[in-house]
Order: structure tokens, then sequence, then C-alpha cells
């Protein structure tokens, strides 16, 4: 039952009361089998969870384009030897960019800008986060973590029809666009069923795993990028790539209910709102038990949805710059007041649901428990599908387009219909806001859950959703992360998007409440559970999906 919820901010590597023992199994969830297979093996090898990790962040950058990356960047929350830390490498705005970059002379955002095109890229960051978890965790040799990686590439991974459909839909769409890319140049002779070979990014793998973070930010690859740049018109240079460091950060670490939830902090949204939605269901409910995807559960969570996106686009953006609030963001006093307006019977005004203080849809996700009880939860991404649609023609990967996830102007959405505001502006060396939610649970000290999704801003509903589909209802991992879920974040209006599964009597009072709902599906959640005293491992089902889970013992 809800107790006294309270948020605690604290510093990297806090300790806790606990660790797991030796010799428990490990698990790993993935999003594709090739990198289910390359972190498995690292963990039965004797490697650690975050060895696994960066073997899987690099065969991803192969065999997962449309999200994997070495172009992009990401969050990877860490539970290692009873202590959290948290590593933010996401992507920061290039030296030359500046707040009014994606407007035209009469001050309006010029469509598709910062979406795709070699404009609306950031310095990318995930090697740097690589090898800065490496220097600090890994156990295994940094040339053995990526030699599975540059195998794929060299010798070719055979394509997934979903890689096959993205890579015809998105060459389709740019054609319909106008949109002037090279993406069909890289990747419009794959086939699927068929090997693809991608010997230029064997290339940089081979530089990166030589030189280590040099190998890309520096030499060669860094020059070739610079140059590729300057010969088609973007912007960011030698010097941005130099510059680029991945920073260690305190993660929020939350007292909810009787367990300890290690999240996300700024410049991720999705750590505060997740704890904000946990907490507010509490209070809403009560001593009620709300019955799993009924009205009332449906529309409480929608409702509260409306006050989190609310805060998050007021509130919310890179540290280093604005000042977050995170601790007045998660105070219970606070969120009982954002909770005390909530009706089960009515929807409350869109335009009514402020910022409550007094004064901010393609990624891929992984989780790993290794044999000693540590956890990584790590999402990474470029962005759209395929990010910016521009290949760095010799050195073979996507370029992202993050910078679509900055405010190009203060109460227009993004492509994922996220409003943004003064926090989110668009500043040299900046970080733009994310929604990206990778989540470690711990019961007394030892690792119960691990879970995070992509999916724009879906991913915060993914994972709240699969939290509470294994607190609060106590289904089975597999129950946890294939159960229907809904989304719904302030703008458009009164709007639920849901899986198919959401009982058809359900939808009908929910319009009857005033609600519009549109069937879709979003996410792809990767979770680890313990139940009693194994952990199990599972990736979401679907013709949308090519995950798959190892449970090793």
């Amino acid at each position: 039952m809800f107790n006294n919820v309270s948020a605690v901010l604290v510093c990297s590597l806090v300790l806790f009361v606990s660790t797991a023992s030796a010799g428990q199994n490990a698990a790993v969830a993935m999003p594709d089998r090739y990198s289910a297979i390359a972190s498995s093996k690292v963990l039965k090898d004797g490697g650690n969870a975050i060895d696994a990790a960066i073997a899987a962040q690099f065969v991803l950058a192969v065999t997962l384009p449309e999200a994997g990356n070495i172009g992009g960047g990401g969050f990877m929350t860490i539970y290692k030897d009873g202590q959290a830390n948290f590593l933010d490498y996401r992507e920061v705005a290039p030296q030359k960019a500046h707040r009014d970059m994606y407007l035209d002379k009469n001050g309006h955002v010029i469509p598709n800008l910062s979406l795709y095109g070699i404009l609306s890229a950031g310095v990318p960051g995930s090697v740097d986060g690589m090898w800065k978890a490496h220097k600090k965790y890994g156990t295994k040799s940094w040339q053995a973590l990526i030699a599975p990686a540059i195998e794929l590439a060299e010798q070719g991974h055979i394509v997934h029809p979903k890689m096959w459909d993205n890579i015809e839909w998105r060459i389709k769409t740019f054609d319909e666009q106008g949109i002037k890319v090279n993406f069909s140049k890289h990747f419009g002779h794959a086939k699927a069923g068929e090997l693809f070979k991608q010997p230029a990014l064997a290339s940089t793998l081979k530089r990166i795993s030589k030189f280590g973070r040099d190998g890309f930010y520096k030499g060669e690859t860094a020059k070739l990028f610079s140059q590729f740049m300057e010969e088609n018109g973007g912007i960011i240079n030698e010097t941005d790539l130099a510059n680029y460091q991945a920073v260690w950060r305190e993660p929020i670490v939350y007292n909810w209910r009787d367990h300890t939830v290690i999240t996300a902090p700024p410049p991720s949204s999705g750590g505060i709102a997740i704890l904000q939605w946990l907490t507010m269901f509490d209070l809403v409910k009560g001593e009620q038990k709300l019955a799993h995807n009924s009205t009332d559960y449906v529309h409480v969570l929608s409702e509260i949805g409306k006050r989190v996106f609310a805060d998050r686009a007021e509130y919310l953006g890179d540290p280093d710059f604005v000042n977050v609030p995170v601790e007045p963001l998660l105070n219970i006093d606070y969120l009982k007041s954002r909770a005390k307006n909530i009706s089960f019977d009515k929807i409350s005004a869109t335009n009514h649901i402020k910022p409550g203080l007094k004064e901010s849809t393609d990624t891929t996700h992984f989780s790993i428990v290794d044999q000693w009880g540590n956890a990584v939860s790590n999402t990474t991404t470029i962005n759209y599908t395929f990010g910016s649609g521009v290949v760095i023609d010799e050195l073979g990967f996507l370029l992202n387009d993050e910078m679509d996830d900055f405010s190009a102007k203060a109460g227009v959405a993004n492509v994922f219909g996220a409003v943004g505001g003064k926090a989110n502006e668009i500043q040299p060396n900046k970080r733009m806001l994310s929604s990206m939610s990778p989540t470690i649970m711990l019961d007394n000290g030892n690792v119960k859950l691990v879970t995070g999704s992509p999916g724009g801003t879906t991913i915060i509903s993914s994972v709240y959703q699969s939290i509470l589909n294994a607190m609060e209802f106590d289904m089975d991992v597999k129950q946890s992360v294939n159960s229907a879920r809904f989304h719904h974040q302030l703008w458009p209006k009164d709007q639920i998007e849901h899986y198919s599964g959401i009982d058809a009597s359900v939808l009908k009072s929910l319009h009857d409440l005033g609600y519009n709902t549109i069937q879709g599906s979003f996410g792809d959640v990767q979770l680890i559970i313990r139940s009693g005293d194994k952990y199990h491992a599972a990736s979401e089902a679907g013709e949308l999906n090519r995950g798959m889970s190892i449970t090793l013992e």
C-alpha cells in the first residue's frame, strides 16, 4: 500500500543495504538476436553486466540501424556491487548551433529542418559513453567487446524482415516528402533474409577498437566526419568531436512502496515522469484496487499524464544549462496537490492543466543482470527511424536527428507531439531533453526489476506500465511486457493511443467520457524480473519487434 513516498537525490555510487550474492543466474533482454547472443556470450565468459552492455551497444550499431548506433547517444543506469550510477552519453548541440537555427525570417519553424538532413544532427555520444563505462567498470578487453560488431559489419548479418520493412518505408517517405538524403544509397540494396555487409562501418569500428575513444573523436574518423559536414552544409567540426564528453550524473533514487527505484535524471524527462506517475497513481486510487486496463485505470493514468507532461514542457532541460527543480517536482506534498483534482467521472480541461510549480519513436533498449546481481538498463537512440537519413559515406554510420528534441520554438511540438519551452531551447554544447527512461528497481538492496523501452514520449508510459504490471498486478515477466498498453500526454487533446487488447466496452466508456482513442502500438519493452531466487527475462513480442531474451543458469 502507499506509504511515505519520498524522493532522494543521491550522489553517484550510492551504497545500499545489501548486495546480491554471487552464483545466481544471469539474464539479458535484447532488441534483436545478434545483441542477445553477443551479450550472453560475454556473461558466459565471465564478463559483468557493463561488459555485456558495451558489446550489445556496438552490435546494435550494425544490426539495428533504425536506432542502434555509434552516431547517436543514450543513457545507462547502472547498479554495480550495491552502488548506483548513471551515465549520460546524450548528444550535444554543435558549437555553431543557436536558438533560432530552424526558424525562417518571420520566426516560423521551417518544416523538417530539425528532423531530416545534415543540420538535424547533434554531436554523437555513444562511443565516448561506452569508453567511459569500460574505463570505470569493464573487466574484458575493449577489443574483445567490439569484435562481434566488427565481424557482423565485415562479414554481414541476415536482414530481418522488419528491418527491410522499415528501410522500404523510410525510402518511400523520403521520396514522398522530397527529402534529399543519401539513405537509399547505403541501405537500398539490403534485402530481407539476405546477407548485408557494411565495410565502411567495419573500418570505423576497427579504428575505435584500436584507438579507443580517439578512434572516433580524433584522427581519421574525425577528419572524415568534419570534411563530410563541411562539403554538405553541416556544422559539426573536429573541435566539436574532440570536446565531446559523456557525463557521470547522480541518478534519481526514490522510495516507492517498499522498493527503491533507480532511474534517469535530467536531461531525461523520463525518470521524473515515471516517479510522478507511480506516486500519483497510488495517491488517487487510495485503498481501491483498480482492475487492469479498466475504464477507471486508463482514465486515472491518462489524467495523471496530463499533469506530468505539463511539468515536462515547462521545467525540464539540460541541468548544465537550466535549474531543473527535481526535488520540488517529486515532493510528496506537491504531488498530492497535483493529484487532488483528478476525478474518476470526468476529464480535466486540457487548457486548464498548467505547470504546477510556482516559477521543462525510434530508440532501442536493453536490460542485463549478471551472475553477481549487477544490472544495466540502457536506452540508446538516433531519434526518429534511421535518424537524419544521412550516412557519412566513408564512415558507414547514420547521423542522429536529435536536434529535433530541442524546442525549435517554445510551444511548438516536435515529431513526437511533445511541446517544449525555454528550458529546452537550443544552445551550443547543450544536451536536448529526452524521454529515455532506463530504470532499475531494488528490493532490500537486490535487483528486483530492470526495464526500459524505445518509443519517443511513449517510452515513459511503457516503462511505468511495465512496473505496474509486475508490482500492482503480479504479472510474470512475459505478461508484463506483452500486456496491452496505452498512452496520453496532454496534447493532442484528450487522445489516448492504445494497443489492441483493450476491451471494447472500456473503449466505449472512454469515448463516453470524451476521449478520442486511436489503436496502434509503440515501444519494445525489454524486461527482467526476479521471481524467487531466479531472474527471468522477456522481450516484447509482436510483428513490430524482433527482440530476444536469454536466461543463463
